[in-house]
C-alpha cells in the first residue's frame, strides 16, 4: 500500500502528463507466481490483436532461465506496458507475441506502444504509461542514451521498468533481458574467417547508441582484429533497416568492389546487402547476419546468405512478463538475464525453421 501511495504522489507531480486512467495496482493473489520452466510452446495462445505467438528461431534450444513462464492467473489485476523500438522489424513482432502470450497465460493486461524508431515518441509513450499508473513497464529502447529520462520517470513513479534486447545507459532497471550480443558477434566473425580465409570485408552497423549495435560490433571487431588474413575495409551504419542496408551496401561496393565478406549486425541489413550484391551474394561474397528472422533463414536455404546468429525474441518477451510480475510482487529478479545465441548455417538451418 505504501508503494501505491508513493506512485500516486509521484504521478500527481507530473503536471505535464495526461490525466491518469486505468486501474492501479491490484491486491496480491494467492496463485503461485510461476509455473515450472518451459519454452514459449507451453504458453497459452494469445487472443488479442497481437495474434498467435510466433515461434522463435532458437526455440529448439531454449535459453537457461532463472524462472519459468507465469502461472495461470498470476497476473490477474495487473497491467504491464511494453514499449517497442519498432514493429516494422519481424524480430520485435515476435518479441511482442511472446510477451502477449505470457501476459495472456498470466491473466495480465498488456499495453503495447510502437515507437517507430523515434526516441522522442518512445519518451512520450512511456510518459503516457506512467500517467496510466501501469504496474510495470517493459522497454526495448530506440536509443540506450535517449531512453534514460523515460527510465528515470518510471523510477520517480515507483514503477518497475525492465529493458529488453537493448540496455538503458542510465536510470534504475529491475533487469536487462538480452542476448549475449558480444558472443554473437564473435560467432559471426569466426564463421567469416572460416569461409573467407583471406581478403577484405565490410560491416553494416546498427543504430548508433544502441547496446545491441555496440556489443555485436565489439564481438565481431575484436575477433577480426586478432588476425590479419581477413580485413575490415569499411564500417558504416545502416540503422538495422533493410532499405538502408541496400543503399549503404551499394555505396560500399562502389568504393570496395572486391570485398569477399559482409557482416550485418541484423538480418534486415543483411537482406538489403543481398539485394545489392545480386548473384554474388552467398557465393562470391559471404553474407552473415544476426537475428535468424524467417526471411534470413529462407535466404540461407537459397544460398544467398551464409549464416546468421539466432536469438530468441519470443523467449525475451516471455521472460520480460515473468520478471515484471516478480518485480510487482517485490520478488528478487537477477540484474541481467542472458538469452542464448547460436550460429545458423546451411548445415543446421532446418533446426530453426518453424
Amino acid at each position: 500500500m505504501a508503494r501505491l501511495w508513493l506512485r500516486l504522489i509521484a504521478v500527481v507531480a507530473l503536471l505535464t502528463l495526461a490525466a491518469a486512467w486505468g486501474g492501479g495496482e491490484a491486491a496480491g493473489t494467492s496463485t503461485p507466481l510461476l509455473a515450472t520452466a518451459t519454452t514459449g510452446a507451453g504458453m497459452g495462445t494469445a487472443t488479442s490483436a497481437a495474434g498467435t505467438p510466433a515461434g522463435s528461431p532458437g526455440a529448439a534450444t531454449p535459453a537457461p532461465a532463472p524462472f519459468g513462464t507465469p502461472a495461470p492467473g498470476s497476473g490477474e489485476g495487473f497491467t504491464i506496458a511494453l514499449s517497442l523500438s519498432t514493429l516494422g522489424n519481424p524480430f520485435f513482432v515476435t518479441l511482442r507475441d511472446g510477451a502477449q502470450a505470457a501476459a495472456d497465460q498470466a491473466g495480465a493486461q498488456l499495453l503495447i506502444a510502437d515507437a517507430q524508431n523515434d526516441a522522442a515518441k518512445q519518451q512520450n509513450d512511456i510518459q503516457t504509461f506512467v500517467a496510466q499508473q501501469v504496474d510495470a513497464i517493459l522497454v526495448n529502447p530506440v536509443d540506450s542514451d535517449a531512453v534514460v529520462p523515460a527510465v528515470e520517470l518510471a523510477n520517480e513513479a515507483a514503477i518497475p521498468i525492465i529493458a529488453l534486447d537493448r540496455a538503458a545507459n542510465g536510470g534504475e532497471l529491475v533487469t536487462t533481458i538480452a542476448s549475449d550480443n558480444v558472443l554473437g558477434g564473435q560467432l559471426a566473425a569466426q564463421e567469416m574467417l572460416r569461409l573467407v580465409e583471406s581478403g577484405s570485408s565490410v560491416e553494416l552497423q546498427g543504430i548508433p547508441g544502441t547496446s545491441a549495435a555496440r556489443e555485436r560490433g565489439e564481438g565481431f571487431d575484436t575477433t577480426m582484429e586478432s588476425q590479419t588474413a581477413v580485413t575490415i575495409a569499411a564500417r558504416q551504419p545502416a540503422n538495422f533497416d533493410r532499405a538502408q542496408g541496400l543503399n549503404v551496401m551499394q555505396n560500399l561496393l562502389q568504393a570496395n568492389p572486391d570485398i569477399r565478406g559482409v557482416f550485418a549486425q541484423n538480418d534486415e541489413m543483411a537482406l538489403g546487402a543481398v539485394q545489392a550484391l545480386g548473384d554474388r551474394a552467398g557465393s562470391e561474397v559471404v553474407v552473415i547476419g544476426f537475428d535468424a528472422i524467417p526471411d534470413a533463414l529462407a535466404a540461407i536455404q537459397a544460398g544467398q546468405m551464409n549464416a546468421t546468429v539466432a536469438q530468441q525474441p519470443a523467449l525475451m518477451g516471455q521472460l520480460g512478463v515473468a520478471a515484471a510480475l516478480r518485480a510487482i510482487n517485490d520478488e528478487p529478479v537477477p540484474a541481467t538475464i542472458p538469452v542464448e545465441v547460436r550460429l545458423v548455417t546451411p548445415d543446421n538451418v532446418q533446426e530453426f525453421l518453424p
